[in-house]
């Protein structure tokens, strides 16, 4: 049976509309890089709404269908905890979104897109059914006898890093080449996942830098990035690349369920923004107060100073 079916059109009056610029600015000075800075989430909040949603389903439909092996991983024996992970999201959504989705029966139709996906399939992984119906990725961990590890995801929008590499590593495993991760981050973030409760999730943010909007950057940190000649021009051609993140356990599995919200803003958009001048200079600030291992895993060492000087202008006005 298939999980997806052609639905009709999609209802009017929800036609996309353009987003506001910077969603999240945890570059704003109440965050340090390279820090967990966890917060409690308010379910009410799980899971954010997408101005762009049909464009962003769209694109995870078609890398889902072209590039399975590099976006989707399952270990055998973890379908019941990924079925418990589309329950959770498939109530959800119809609640807070009721002009988005439409369930009937065991059918839920995401009327944006127009597509209906029948949520007992066989023929499916859950977590791909789920992962089709929001922009965020879901990603899966467990316990075992080496910690935390990852057992499930759907994995359509990464920030450079490889799930075929990552998957089913432990959670320290996953983090190595973080800096500070090993010696000042790993037994604090063990920590949190052993003693996590179902009612209280939590959630964090983090930033970086690219020279494109594309939201699928599967690559290697260590893959040179493709920056622009003319420093002066850099502007139009740079993007602030957020991560929305958030971790729950579930109830009946105890697994953790880890979803990944991507939003992407252009230099440009801290003109339009009404404290853009002072958001530009906090992420210079950030920056400039990177150490060498830091600005090499976020893909800035060669390029700080020039981001940097787009910035400084940005942020004085000129």
């Amino acid at each position: 049976m298939n999980i997806a079916t052609p639905s009709p059109a999609p209802l009017a009056g929800l036609e996309e509309a353009p987003a506001e610029p910077f969603a999240h600015t945890p570059f704003d000075g109440s965050r340090k890089p390279f820090s967990i800075a966890l917060a409690p989430l308010d379910l009410a909040q799980w899971i954010e709404p997408d101005a762009r949603l049909a464009a962003t389903l769209a694109e995870r439909e078609a890398l889902i269908r072209d590039k399975r092996d590099v976006v989707v991983r399952e270990e055998a024996g973890t379908r019941e905890a990924q079925r418990e992970a589309l329950e959770l999201i498939v109530a959800f959504v119809t609640a807070t979104y009721p002009l988005l989705y439409r369930l009937e029966g065991r059918t839920l139709t995401v009327v944006p897109t127009g597509r209906s996906f029948y949520l007992d399939a066989t023929d499916e992984a859950p977590l791909v059914i789920a992962a089709q119906l929001i922009s965020d990725d879901l990603l899966m961990l467990r316990k075992g006898e080496g910690g935390y590890r990852l057992i499930a995801a759907v994995l359509c929008f990464p920030s450079a890093w490889s799930l075929a590499e990552k998957f089913g590593q432990s959670l320290d495993a996953i983090h190595a080449a973080v800096p500070g991760y090993p010696d000042k981050m790993a037994k604090l973030m063990n920590r949190i996942f052993e003693n996590l409760k179902v009612e209280q999730p939590v959630w964090r943010l983090n930033w970086s830098i690219y020279p494109d909007d594309e939201l699928h950057h599967p690559e290697s940190k260590a893959r040179p990035r493709n920056w622009f000649d003319d420093p002066d021009n850099l502007a139009p051609e740079v993007f602030v690349r957020v991560e929305r993140q958030t971790l729950r356990r579930l109830p009946v599995s105890g697994d953790m369920l880890f979803t990944v919200r991507v939003h992407v803003d252009p230099f440009t958009a801290f003109r339009r923004h009404p404290e853009g001048r002072e958001l530009a200079g906090s992420l210079r600030a950030q920056i400039l107060g990177l150490d060498a291992e830091q600005l090499a895993y976020k893909g800035l060492t060669e390029h700080r100073d020039a981001v940097a000087g787009v910035l400084e202008r940005i942020a004085s006005g000129a």
